[in-house]
């Protein structure tokens, strides 16, 4: 057995485990791409640094390493789950032992089922102690195009009815305060479109059989969307679940509301309910709105048995007759899928004869993989995405989870639609509902509605201007650990957004040895003094899990006092005292200490 062939087995084992996917390990086939040249492996302090060029056609690449030159090269598993695969370099190692020399090869994924082989091995050793500095230089008179921001196309969100529900959690009203978190990532992230599971489920009464005859009510959906118009959104229409009146069979359900997973028993009864309500949708809300703004999305994570009891064949069948009733109210409306976990089943969904508009997928624990090779010109949304999959993690609460979608959506910037973090709001029911305050759910807000650090990192990332700067940076870490996003606005006013980050979950409450020491140097500055303002997102800056740690007393939930204590603090905080920063020779430099995991964002408004 060859190196490639073990390293391809290791990676199906990988694949295959964990209920990441339903497909059992084995199958993964070779690719037919060559190898990345030019591996670079860089030890630095916590950590070792690879960089490779791009292999045209790549989705991805999968990094292994290996006591040895020889091999085996085991996939590097930096405890995100789903796909352990980058969409580029570099790739900051933070998983190995100091002062051990590991090697290191990087192979091209065609497909997350199909792997190139392995590239020429390097090594290096990571260290500890000693200092680790990275320099940052923004060109503020450059111009490296329009600034892509792929958080305001989309936002995940609990089945939609849940805006409807006059319940309590935590002694907070859960419609009101969902629709609440709706509008604060409309207003304050720009996001644009909601999508959530769940709309043809029967707490909407879409379908149902009357003395045998089958009837369709949609003033449920009506009421729903209209509340996310009203907010100055627009919905995905996911089409899912089975009504339990259509289904095939209605004791197969998923999640604690008990959506039904159950291929139709009539398969035209489908096909109506699909082509009605998208009639309706069109008649209400008018064709150009529809056409021009909505996505209509067939079913949720089907290569999950936990998602679809039918066979992949049935789901494929579901595809074929939900996109022909779509395009049979207007050949102009958008259908696409096949909105799988951990991107599955891309290959069979743009394989169809049936329209595919648009490709859509999710991934957890690692930045979005690059489906462009695949895709062709079809937008690419990924309507799912986050740093776990994991119900009640502690980790979705953290900064650590803040750096990553800051990772993650710049390195989706320019290249994927629409990226959907998962989800808006802890007011959240798939397992039940929030149990205390700060539990791990996935939503950048609390119950209650407080900004956690996720939500501050996308805020700040609204902050940068239109155009963005280029950027270089150097030293220990630079790329890999650390990576900085600059744009200038029209006024004149310089953005620069920063983070000190690893994709390792073993260290998401931080590693000195990964901390650095930062320099901004700003050149092609045009006034001769600006004023400076430096926000931090860290463990002791715009951290409200943080500050519920310190005052909550042992209680699950807040009191009113508690409240009051929260809410005052629920904003994005400055690490330094506004200031003065004066200008030479057209340059300026900032200077501070950048933890792991942490953000900065300093501003420069001219004087």
């Amino acid at each position: 057995m060859t190196v490639e062939d073990v390293a391809r087995e290791r990676w199906a084992q990988l694949m295959g485990a964990g209920g990441a996917q339903d497909r059992a390990p084995g199958e993964i086939v070779p690719a037919d791409l060559p190898a990345p040249a030019g591996l670079v492996a860089t030890g630095g302090r916590g950590h070792v640094t690879l960089a490779w060029e791009p292999v045209p056609g790549a989705i991805g690449y999968a990094v292994h390493r290996a006591t040895a030159s020889t091999g085996p090269y085991e996939p590097v598993d930096h405890g995100g789950g789903d796909v352990l695969a980058v969409p580029h370099g570099p790739y900051a190692d933070t998983t190995g032992e100091p002062f051990r020399e590991y090697w290191y090869a990087v192979a091209p994924l065609g497909t997350v089922t199909s792997m190139g082989p392995l590239s020429v091995p390097a090594s290096a050793a990571a260290h500890t102690g000693g200092d680790a500095a990275v320099r940052v230089e923004v060109t503020a008179d450059g111009d490296a195009g329009p600034l892509h921001r792929p958080w305001r196309a989309m936002v995940g969100s609990e089945h939609l009815s849940h805006l409807l529900c006059a319940d309590t959690s935590g002694g907070r009203p859960i419609g009101a305060e969902l629709r609440e978190a709706l509008r604060r990532v409309r207003d304050e992230l720009g996001v644009q479109q909601v999508r959530a599971h769940a709309i043809l489920c029967d707490d909407l009464g879409v379908y149902r059989l009357v003395d045998g005859r089958p009837r369709l009510d949609f003033s449920g959906v009506d009421r729903v969307y209209d509340a996310v118009l009203e907010l100055g959104m627009r919905p995905v229409v996911e089409l899912s679940f089975m009504p339990r009146d259509l289904a095939s069979d209605p004791s197969r359900t998923v999640f604690a509301y008990q959506a039904i997973i159950s291929p139709p028993r009539d398969w035209d009864q489908w096909s109506w309910l699909v082509r009605e309500l998208t009639a309706h949708l069109v008649e209400r809300y008018g064709l150009d709105e529809v056409r021009d703004n909505w996505w209509f999305e067939v079913w949720n994570e089907a290569n999950l048995s936990v998602f679809w009891s039918g066979t992949p064949a049935e789901f494929w069948r579901l595809y074929d007759e939900s996109a022909r009733a779509v395009k049979a109210v207007d050949p102009g409306l958008h259908v696409g899928g096949p909105a799988s976990a951990a991107v599955g089943w891309i290959e069979d969904q743009l394989a169809r004869e049936s329209p595919v508009d648009f490709v859509s997928t999710h991934t957890y624990g690692s930045p979005p993989l690059d489906l462009r090779p695949l895709a062709g010109d079809r937008p690419l949304l990924w309507t799912e995405w986050g740093v776990t999959a994991t119900h009640g993690s502690e980790v979705n609460d953290t900064v650590f989870a803040a750096t990553f979608l800051l990772r993650g959506m710049r390195s989706a910037a320019g290249r994927v639609d629409a990226l959907a973090p998962w989800v808006a709001s802890d007011h959240f029911e798939e397992l039940g509902r929030p149990p205390r305050l700060t539990h791990g759910g996935f939503g950048l807000l609390t119950v209650g509605n407080l900004a956690k650090p996720k939500y501050w990192a996308l805020a700040l990332a609204q902050r940068l201007g239109d155009t963005e700067l280029p950027v270089a940076l150097s030293g220990d870490g630079a790329g890999g650990l650390v990576e900085a996003w600059a744009a200038r606005s029209g006024d004149g006013v310089v953005t620069v957004l920063l983070w000190n980050a690893t994709l390792d979950h073993t260290k998401a409450d931080g590693d000195p040895e990964l901390d650095r020491a930062v320099t901004i140097d700003v050149t092609g500055l045009p006034a001769a003094a600006y004023r400076m303002t430096h926000w931090r997102v860290d463990a002791r800056h715009s951290n409200i899990a943080a500050l519920w740690r310190t005052i909550s007393e042992g209680r699950d939930w807040p009191d009113e006092r508690q409240w009051a204590a929260l809410r005052e603090a629920d904003r994005v905080e400055t690490a330094e005292p506004s200031r003065v920063l004066k200008v030479k020779d057209r340059t300026a430099a900032v200077a501070f200490d950048l933890p792991m995991p942490s953000i900065s964002c300093v501003e420069l408004v001219p004087i």
